[in-house]
């Protein structure tokens, strides 16, 4: 009796959903839930999107502007990783003046919604210098220290406006030490400003205040004769401290938003309990089935059949769940504008639903012809795995040749991130062209070396690594295609299954619901 009665819970255990309401009429709640799930949270997360790309846009959008306004002479396109570049002394004292001109004149220049920040901040300018050196390029003379000093003015938005203006900017402070005693290394002028979106009530939502960290360097460490100019902007999304919009479509749309986000989160805290119990209850048959499986056959299961138990859906389901009903809470948060995570709750919220999708794949694993996939992934990953690590080394291997012989005469291997994008993109068949074209041809050994490094590289990868990592993956298929006709090798666990019939279960096909039939 306790065999049987074992192998009837184990037999329900690994049936599908609708085979379970076949057998003992039980509703298949957890399919349903996620298809409901689905749907929310899809929904959810698209709603948050567009949201979301308003804020982007905005950030976006007031970076060009500031670009515009601050920076004189920008053409609107950033060079290379900078924005803009100078090369006489002239510019530099123009470009600097004209920084503070316009930081003046923003509330009469700008179209933004723009202000200063509060009183006791300014224009902050920072300029770096060696202490002393003195230099003849004509006479191959050299004498300094490498030692700098750092000086800094703050100037206010009052003073600015004042008369006392004239007396700060004629100061000794501007005068720019870029030859003689001691060499400019770097000017930094720094700036926060105020401002909110109104683009968002236009998508009946409520208005962001946004605080701009405005940081302009002009970067003289080379002292090529070439100052380059670049501009940052740290974008801090804060709580608006007292607003009030005259609106109840404003108001009313929050409020739909908030409940169907707490219905996302009701969902998803079913959906979590539902799994738990599942994994909860497998677990305690794994143990009946081990320490049954031991006293009558005097032997331990195996660890594959113990994995049997533990099913991974589950546990991607509940990892989904504990994303979703933080980043949901996150979310309602947000919509009230008593937070402004948008990053993290962006990225619970994008995984989230990235599992959610990934988890379909489990209920068309019970079709034969979808569940290639699934098995195809499964018996392939650990060789897949293996193979990545040895291929790992050489591709390690022609980053660091790379980065350090090309790197000097070739854009693409200036650093050592850029040069395994590179070198990714080669393996893709990706911009191969350009890369052989673009290396310079100052050193004819470094040439040469270029076309060795390259040919080995694509050959290698390409005919070879990239071939025998899809071999591994059609053997796996293969072998997959051979069990389902032949049938899969037989483990303890499906020793003890196979004679074992259908007592105990009711077999009446009548009233199967309609999810089933789906």
């Amino acid at each position: 009796l306790k065999e049987t009665a074992l192998k009837e819970d184990l037999k329900f255990y690994f049936m599908n959903p609708c085979e379970k309401y076949r057998a003992r009429r039980q509703i298949p709640w957890k399919l349903a839930l996620q298809i409901l799930k689905i749907l929310m949270v899809t929904t959810q997360l698209i709603f948050f999107g567009l949201s979301n790309q308003l804020v982007v846009s905005f950030k976006e959008e007031n970076t060009i502007a500031f670009k515009h306004l601050f920076l004189k002479g920008y053409s609107g396109v950033d060079e290379d990783d900078y924005s803009c570049s100078i090369y006489t002394q002239q510019d530099a004292y123009d470009s600097i003046f004209y920084v503070i001109n316009q930081y003046r004149q923003l509330k009469n220049i700008s179209l933004g919604t723009l202000g200063y920040e509060h009183e006791g901040s300014g224009l902050k300018i920072c300029k770096q210098q060696y202490k002393k050196g003195m230099m003849l390029p004509s006479n191959d003379t050299l004498n300094i220290d490498v030692s700098t000093e750092t000086e800094c003015i703050l100037l206010n938005p009052q003073e600015l406006a004042g008369k006392k203006a004239e007396q700060k900017l004629n100061s000794s402070f501007f005068s720019l030490e870029l030859q003689g005693k001691g060499w400019l290394i770097q000017v930094e002028i720094s700036f926060k400003l105020k401002g909110i979106a109104l683009q968002t009530i236009h998508s009946r939502e409520l208005p962001d205040c946004y605080a701009f960290q405005n940081t302009i360097t002009f970067n003289n460490r080379a002292h090529s004769g070439k100052i380059k100019i670049y501009f940052d902007s740290d974008t801090d999304i804060q709580e608006c401290k007292d607003w009030h919009i005259v609106s109840s479509v404003l108001q009313k749309n929050t409020q739909y938003v908030l409940v169907f986000d707490g219905f996302v989160i009701l969902s998803c805290f079913a959906s979590l309990v539902l799994c738990t119990r599942s994994i909860v209850l497998a677990l305690r048959l794994q143990k009946r089935f081990v320490n049954f499986f031991l006293e009558k056959y005097k032997r331990r299961v195996c660890n594959a059949d113990r994995l049997e138990f533990i099913n991974g859906w589950y546990v991607l389901v509940i990892i989904s769940d504990v994303m979703t009903i933080i980043g949901s809470i996150l979310k309602m948060e947000i919509k009230a504008k008593n937070l402004t995570s948008y990053d993290v709750c962006s990225i619970l919220l994008g995984t989230s639903t990235l599992f959610v999708w990934v988890g379909v794949i489990r209920y068309l694993g019970y079709f034969q012809t979808y569940n290639v996939l699934i098995l195809t992934m499964q018996a392939s990953l650990p060789k897949v795995l293996r193979f990545c690590c040895c291929a790992g080394m050489i591709y390690l291997g022609y980053t660091f040749c790379g980065w350090i012989v090309l790197g000097p005469y070739h854009e693409k291997f200036e650093d050592l991130n850029t040069v395994a994008e590179c070198l990714f993109s080669l393996v893709n068949g990706d911009d191969m062209f350009a890369t052989f074209a673009q290396i310079q041809q100052k050193s004819m050994l470094v040439w040469v070396f270029s076309r060795l490094y390259l040919y080995s590289f694509i050959s290698l990868f390409i005919y070879m690594i990239l071939s025998l990592f899809i071999a591994l993956i059609t053997d796996s298929y293969d072998t997959i295609k051979k069990y389902q006709q032949s049938g899969f090798p037989v483990t303890d666990l499906h020793e003890f299954l196979k004679d074992h019939g259908s007592v105990g279960y009711r077999k009446e096909q009548t009233s199967i619901p309609f999810i089933c039939c789906c």
